[in-house]
């Protein structure tokens, strides 16, 4: 669903963009409904949707298309700091990292080279303006222009090859994040100017790109939410190869539910990189707490940490964490601490809502939290989510030397 404008197919060459707006398909039943084809002049196929030949670095515009429906390159956007998560186009083993098909991982490797460069090499970075898919048909929505890297990002972390495996074979693709830019509305008139070379002198250039290429200054298109109290269709997936990877680790963990408590501390480190030690309380001795760590903050010569106390349940998808749960853990959180509860069903609407209200130092992790934070490791589907669980299981049962 979408609740911004609609552009009729008919005119679709002479439309400005518009932030979350639709542009609408054809009708005719066939390839040439592609509303992103007929919207600017790139193919109709494929995430990578240059002008221009990347192999002889013409390139002037980049339009960038997401379905949001693979299920194992999840591209997402966080609307909060405006940073976009994208993944390459070698997604398949058999072939080297920038020997695809469309050249997309190529291009790839050059914009972001070339953002971390000069002003100079900065203009030669053509505007990514990116598209997600839109109902009906063919149709797509504009999601914002996009520039390399993001503020908080090193030349280490916005651009990297990851590998993954698939039948037992082993490749890599990339995984590029990029900024949203603070740009609510692009001409059809810059656009010209774009193509016609003249990106950067044009007059009609919006002031966060020519921003970015002069010093590098990231200006992202910031939404931060109101209260969030997430449903549960938004907490606990539908899908049913998801819903699969968490009824594997449900499985895994049948009639000794205290174990998963580990397993939540590990899920806990995959979205909290920064986190400290960490410790598994025993059963008997918890006071209401499964698990107890340290989050760490500030530059590494200088670092100080926070205590939290984790509290996991490995719930079916009928059972919801409900307020006693919530309430346990909130009574346990000492002055200066904060919490984290991880399970693998969904928060009921009560609990959640309190929380929030009441503004309770909690980290909500949910079933969907779970599942998306695996599949961006790269485990997929519950093949994959119980050989993680075994290799987890092995490392703990291994002597300490």
């Amino acid at each position: 669903m979408n609740d911004g404008p609609i552009f009729p197919f008919v005119g679709l060459e002479t439309a400005d963009l518009i932030v979350d707006a639709v542009y609408a398909g054809g009708t005719a039943g066939s390839a040439a409904d592609d509303a992103l084809a007929r919207l600017l002049p790139v193919g109709n196929q494929g995430g990578f949707r240059p002008k221009g030949s990347v192999r002889s670095e013409s390139v002037r515009l980049v339009a960038l298309y997401t379905s949001g429906a693979e299920a194992d390159w999840p591209d997402v956007l966080d609307p909060q700091t405006g940073v976009f998560t994208y993944f390459g186009d070698n997604r398949k083993p058999g072939r080297e990292l920038h020997q695809t098909q469309r050249e997309g991982n190529r291009l790839l490797r050059d914009v972001f080279a070339l953002g971390h460069g000069t002003s100079d090499d900065r203009r030669r970075v053509p505007p990514f303006l990116l598209f997600h898919r839109a109902m009906p048909g063919r149709s797509v929505a504009f999601i914002g222009l996009l520039v390399p890297g993001a503020e908080t990002l090193t030349s280490d972390d916005d651009l990297v090859a990851i590998w993954r495996s698939t039948g037992g074979q082993r490749f890599q693709n990339y995984r590029a994040r990029f900024t949203v830019l603070d740009v609510g509305h692009v001409s059809r008139a810059w656009i010209n100017d774009v193509l016609a070379g003249n990106a950067y002198e044009s007059v009609r250039c919006p002031a966060p790109w020519k921003s970015w290429v002069d010093e590098r200054v990231y200006v992202p298109l910031e939404a931060p939410a109101t209260m969030t109290v997430r449903s549960k269709t938004e907490q606990f997936p539908s899908d049913p190869g998801e819903r699969g990877m968490l009824a594997a680790i449900r499985d895994y963990f049948r009639d000794r539910e205290h174990d998963f408590e580990s397993i939540a501390v590990d899920l806990w480190r995959l979205l909290a990189p920064a986190t400290g030690k960490c410790d598994v309380t025993r059963p008997s001795r918890d006071g209401g707490r499964d698990a107890v760590g340290e989050y760490s903050l500030g530059p590494p010569s200088d670092q100080i940490t926070i205590d939290f106390a984790l509290e996991a349940k490995c719930y079916g998808a009928s059972t919801s964490v409900g307020v006693r749960d919530i309430a346990r853990l909130i009574s346990r959180i000492r002055h200066r601490e904060f919490g984290v509860f991880v399970t693998t069903s969904y928060f009921a609407a009560q609990a959640y809502t309190e929380v929030r209200t009441d503004g309770h130092p909690i980290v909500l992790i949910c079933g969907q939290d779970i599942v998306d934070v695996l599949k961006g490791q790269g485990y997929a589907d519950a093949a994959a989510v119980r050989a993680w669980l075994a290799a987890k299981a092995a490392a703990r049962a291994e002597p300490d030397i």
